[in-house]
């Protein structure tokens, strides 16, 4: 087995957890870290101790071993920092979102074309078992015709001041409701409020429309009294639920629906079957997510959550915010 040797860039909050499961792979040499801040290089090194630590990019970008990096930093760096690592003929997994705009996730896409390197974006909800469960059920046809998805990521947490509920949250939604749905949205809406800092929504409802007929709806916010991460599949034979913070059952499949009444033509009567919850492998999400990587990089197979998947979430996130920006101009218009 080929040995994969890789570099981490940006070390805060969630690059760590990268660097962690990378390291713990077989086949696999964790030999760079790298953050602008040297005390969190300081902090980390003890963690991984067979990595050299760097506050310089070109340090990992200049090593003729090294195979691939995986870029955890902000961002508004993502789009730009990938160009560099791919123009360096390294493979590059970035995290969610590829970009900011459609035109810059081009761009990238355009990079790993040229270099012949794989790319993959974090999508990481794609790679984990619960999702991967409840579209399975979706795809068998147990639910009958999908007729909806909507999804609730709330939480009181943390407001930044560097994107909105949008971009922060939606990204891990739109990227789950586009696997579900297999086609993009023909028709978006998106309203939303800065409650806690001016221009920064921080509560945010997304509607999207699909040819098929299928709509999906988001509510996305970090003032909520509670903590939810589910999703909801609405067929029409079955409905189906993850639900991320159940301790057990994180998938549940309802028995519900309208059945048309046997005696009365054109009448619907509503039943209520089972209610069972299939078995969902205990696994991981981020590490099963590096060792696709890890097996890409090795076999040049194409990630599950592709340059292409990247760029269908940034396509679908950017024409959400541009009716985000047009219905603030909206009430704007009319206060």
């Amino acid at each position: 087995m080929k040995t994969v040797r890789l570099g981490v860039a940006g070390l805060g909050y969630w690059g760590p957890n990268i660097a962690r499961n990378l390291a713990a792979l077989d086949g696999v040499e964790l030999l760079w870290c790298c953050d602008e801040s040297v005390s969190v290089g300081r902090r980390l090194a003890p963690a991984f101790p067979t990595a050299r630590f760097t506050t310089e990019l070109d340090d990992l970008l200049d090593d003729g071993d090294l195979d691939a990096i995986a870029l955890a930093t902000p961002v508004l760096t993502h789009a730009a920092l990938a160009e560099r690592v791919l123009a360096a003929g390294k493979h590059c997994f970035v995290e969610k979102p590829l970009a900011r705009s459609v035109l810059d996730a081009e761009r990238v896409l355009a990079a790993a074309e040229r270099a012949g390197r794989v790319l993959m974006v974090g999508h990481l909800l794609e790679y984990h078992p619960g999702v991967a469960k409840l579209k399975e059920i979706a795809d068998s046809g147990e639910l009958g015709d999908i007729h909806y998805i909507y999804s609730n990521r709330l939480n009181l947490g943390k407001l930044r001041a560097d994107e909105n509920a949008l971009w922060s949250l939606g990204a891990h939604d739109v990227s789950v409701v586009l696997h579900l749905a297999q086609e993009e949205p023909v028709e978006v809406e998106a309203h939303g409020e800065s409650y806690m800092r001016a221009g920064i929504e921080d509560v945010v409802f997304c509607f999207l429309r699909f040819e098929s007929g299928r709509a999906a709806h988001l509510h996305l916010s970090w003032l909520d009294p509670h903590k939810e991460r589910r999703f909801t599949v609405v067929g029409s034979r079955r409905m189906a639920t993850f639900d991320d913070m159940a301790l057990e059952g994180k998938v549940t499949v309802y028995d519900k629906g309208f059945d048309e009444e046997a005696g009365s033509y054109g009448e619907y009567i509503t039943r209520s079957g089972d209610i069972w919850s299939p078995r969902v492998p205990n696994r991981e999400p981020l590490k099963l997510e590096c060792e696709h990587f890890v097996e890409c990089v090795r076999t040049g197979a194409t990630p599950v959550t592709d340059g292409l998947s990247g760029l269908r979430v940034v396509r679908v996130l950017e024409r959400l915010q541009e009716r985000l920006d047009a219905s603030r101009l909206e009430r704007g218009a009319t206060v």
